[in-house]
């Protein structure tokens, strides 16, 4: 077996700054840096060596922790500098020769976490208002250039060699994996037929080109280089409403454990019936046994730190879907499922939209609403089981509405026993008050961010919430809906209102179930892959979607053509001093 077909040993999510090997962080009042070093020797998997600051995985699996620290632990800081710590070059992207010894899904699920990492950057700027500042201090090329483009502002080392560029089309003959294009279009409105040039040549462009091309927002000299990213990142500092004396909250490690084929943490479980290729996800409710009373004010909350539930439960939701994702290709399904007190979960909700506005609350809303859209972009079949003990209720009903189809059983002779879902207003989301901080002022900065988007607390990439995307946002489908808020209706009752696909009697539930996940695990994972990818983003069309819809039409397709692929594909004969085959008919 070779390896690009060997299975990859298990990827861990979890990681710790003390653990990292390839990022530096440091603090100085509302500015953190976030310092790029990458160790070449130590990559995820053997065979390539991340040179010149390129990264692999590992790398982004550290960025993505950094950026939960710097959430969560450093509420005083509101301006993130990301930059490099090697002399000449800021990041020259994803590793090639990673790519090149990788499988097709290896690649594709690397540039899905990528871009959700990227992406989050975004929307912590919008809904946080934590700022991000590329200070390019190198060659910054591919990867290296859409990490930047993630960020508020570019600002370009001018020293006659330092230059931006997105060589992949020709270098490799595949296309930039996470977002560029897209961003270069639609986030800095580069024109087209410079974009053109500047994306099918390989030496980039560099200083006052690049700033008159958009393709940064500022250039500096090096002597003033540092001077002008302070300034800048003041400046960003300036239109963010983080709390300078906030106190932030330590993410300890999870409580997990490891099976064979289970995942277990406190509030979530991954149960994985190998035969059947089917996964069960179980989330519970917060209860006296796993966690004991709520808090239902900021002092509490404070003081339960980490293990406040939604923060809690966010973290070990994510964990698992990204182990899963990665980890378990051949699990073709997900069953949803959750259990325990929808009372509980409405309270815990009630805490949240009370509480919206103050940081930490719109921190953990904010995981919250990023793990439920890595939900959406799993390249799954979700399905959702509503049975007796669920709580499908408020958030915890997210779940079950960005499943592909949602299964209710109806006991119709046992009223006490038969399960019920409760719609909330955290489904619908209220418009938060503008430029409202966390002890109810305006900030002297005018720059707050909402911590609701017009899809609620926890829009989807359309930046459509579940129940609008289900519904096309059809106004008395909605109204019916939202009359029945707060209200537990049975399978009977939710199935009038269109809020789950079927509602079985204890008699036909066992069978149509079965029935319904055979039917799917016999059908071509591929085409389920387009088939939910299409149906799911039904909404209007935004900059997150054309990342995602992108990459899995273009990307996804050019990564197995022979052109990049083959064993004369540009991606395979890259450093060995051979010129890539191309096959030259157009299809």
């Amino acid at each position: 077996m070779t390896a690009a077909t060997a299975t990859p040993p298990r990827v861990e999510y979890q990681t710790h700054p003390s653990q990292y090997r390839h990022i530096k962080l440091a603090f100085n009042g509302p500015v953190a840096t976030l310092s790029i070093d990458i160790d070449e020797s130590a990559g995820l998997r053997a065979g390539y060596k991340l040179k010149l600051n390129s990264y692999d995985l590992g790398v982004d699996i550290e960025l993505n922790d950094a950026m939960g620290r710097i959430r969560f632990e450093h509420p005083e800081v509101r301006t993130v500098v990301v930059t490099s710590a090697k002399e000449k070059v800021f990041c020259s992207g994803a590793n090639i020769f990673m790519l090149g010894v990788s499988s097709h899904a290896w690649k594709v699920n690397f540039c899905k976490f990528t871009n959700e990492t990227r992406n989050g950057l975004e929307d912590t700027s919008k809904h946080s208002g934590l700022k991000f500042l590329a200070a390019v201090n190198g060659a910054c090329a591919g990867g290296g250039y859409e990490l930047a483009l993630a960020c508020d502002e570019i600002l370009l080392v001018d020293d006659r060699s330092s230059a931006v560029s997105l060589p992949e089309v020709p270098l490799l003959g595949v296309l930039p994996g996470t977002g560029g294009l897209t961003r270069v279009t639609d986030k800095r409105r580069v024109r087209h037929d410079l974009a053109d040039i500047f994306c099918t040549s390989v030496e980039g462009v560099r200083g006052q080109k690049a700033k008159d091309w958009r393709l940064v927002d500022h250039i500096a000299k090096p002597a003033v280089f540092a001077a002008k990213v302070q300034e800048r990142a003041l400046a960003l500092a300036e239109q963010s409403d983080r709390p300078a004396d906030g106190k932030g909250v330590t993410l300890n490690p999870l409580h997990r454990t490891v099976e064979a084929d289970a995942l277990r943490y406190d509030y979530v479980s991954v149960e994985i019936d190998r035969a059947k290729r089917t996964a069960v996800f179980t989330v519970k409710s917060p209860s006296s046994e796993n966690g004991g009373a709520q808090p239902t004010d900021i002092a509490g909350i404070e003081a339960a730190g980490d293990q406040w539930y939604p923060l809690a439960m966010a973290r070990e939701l994510e964990d698992a879907i990204l182990q899963m994702r990665t980890n378990e290709l051949d699990i073709g399904i997900w069953l949803i499922k959750t259990q325990g007190d929808s009372a509980a979960v409405l309270a815990s909700d009630a805490t949240l939209m009370a509480h919206q506005n103050h940081w930490l609350v719109r921190e953990t809303i904010g995981l919250l609403r990023r793990t439920l859209a890595r939900l959406d972009v799993s390249s799954r079949s979700l399905f959702a089981l509503i049975e007796p003990g669920s709580c499908f209720a408020g958030t915890l009903l997210e779940l079950a509405l960005a499943c592909d189809r949602s299964y209710m059983l109806i006991l119709p002779d046992d009223e006490a026993a038969t399960p019920k879902i409760t719609v909330s207003e955290i489904n619908f989301g209220p418009e938060p008050t503008p430029g409202r901080s966390q002890g109810g002022e305006s900030p002297a900065g005018g720059g707050a961010a909402q911590s609701a988007a017009p899809g609620g607390f926890y829009p989807m990439v359309t930046e459509q919430s579940r129940l609008q995307r289900r519904f096309y946002s059809e106004a008395p489908a909605l109204d019916a809906v939202r009359a029945q808020a707060g209200k537990p209706l049975d399978a009977d009752a939710a199935f009038a209102l269109g809020l789950v696909t079927s509602n079985p009697d204890d008699i036909d539930w066992t069978d149509e179930v079965r029935i319904a996940v055979e039917e799917r695990v016999s059908m071509s994972p591929d085409a389920l892959t387009g088939l939910e990818a299409n149906l799911r983003f039904n909404g209007p069309e935004n900059m997150f979607t054309r990342v995602f819809g992108r990459l899995t039409a273009w990307q996804n397709w050019i990564f197995q053509r022979p052109n990049a692929v083959g064993e004369k594909g540009a991606l395979k004969v890259y450093g060995k001093g051979e010129k890539a085959a191309f096959d030259w008919n157009r299809v």
